[in-house]
């Protein structure tokens, strides 16, 4: 099947934008254009670059076709929306997944937490992207099928299902989602040291005369202290994040242990 006749595919019409087809090569792009030389990976880069400086807002249609000196409605002939631009930009941001190092490339729990760190780093680089990593459906931009791709092969020899390796690469990516954007929004904020001594206080205040006495032993035992969120330099920085990614991966050993056990 061509090029033409993937674009006409009846499976695919409405269900993938026409701007993600083109950027997997399914489908034609635009040859004649107000400039020559621009394209959608052009666009895209372009439209990173505003964010990663400015933030999301700022990467509007109408500054993207400033900053490569075109006209806005040039742009619609290789995004229909914003809504697709983003999404090519959180794909463009992150990048393809890097490759795994030796000793992560037959251990599946090693390469589970290569893998962990490897998106959290690219998330914590491009902060801007964390919200519109797509959540509601699955994923179909190049680069994060790759690294789903990549995750299946992490996975590939243990005796999990098909279906189940698939749910676990979503499970790791979910996890480390929830982790970045909790430190992006306490580590971002300069009075969170102020007020998570507020908040504690406010606990140990609701919980004295024997009400909620589990609750005030963890706030006394330093629950609630203020962690270091601040994003990780390194993707071995994630002292913070080990906890639930470890807690992830024990659920994971224990599923492989049962069906090897079966």
């Amino acid at each position: 099947m061509d090029a033409t006749d993937a674009s006409e595919d009846k499976g695919t019409a409405g269900a993938v934008p026409a701007s993600v087809e083109a950027a997997w090569g399914l489908r034609p792009r635009p040859q004649k254009g107000p400039r020559r030389g621009l394209t959608l990976d052009g666009i895209v880069a372009a439209a990173v670059a505003v964010a990663d400086a400015e933030g999301l807002e700022a990467a509007s249609m109408g500054r993207v076709a400033k900053e490569l000196g075109v006209s806005t409605m040039a742009l619609y002939r290789y995004v229909a929306t914003k809504d697709e631009l983003v999404t090519l930009m959180v794909d463009g941001a992150f990048g393809p997944p890097p490759p795994l190092p030796e000793d992560a490339a037959d251990d599946w729990r090693a390469g589970l937490r290569h893998w962990y760190q490897a998106i959290g780093t690219a998330m914590f680089a491009h902060p801007w992207a964390v919200a519109h990593v797509p959540s509601g459906g699955p994923p179909v931009t190049p680069n994060q099928l790759a690294a789903l791709d990549q995750a299946l092969y992490i996975l590939r020899d243990t005796p999990l299902t098909e279906f189940e390796k698939v749910a676990t690469a979503l499970l790791v990516s979910n996890q480390v989602r929830a982790e970045v954007t909790i430190a992006l929004t306490m580590g971002g904020n300069p009075d969170m040291e102020q007020l998570m001594n507020e908040y504690s206080h406010f606990l140990l205040r609701v919980s004295d005369a024997g009400r909620l006495p589990h609750l005030r032993t963890a706030v006394e035992g330093g629950a609630f202290d203020e962690p270091d969120v601040q994003p990780p330099q390194n993707p071995s920085d994630y002292d913070e994040f080990a906890f639930g990614l470890e807690r992830v991966l024990d659920g994971i050993e224990a599923l492989i242990d049962s069906r090897r056990a079966g």
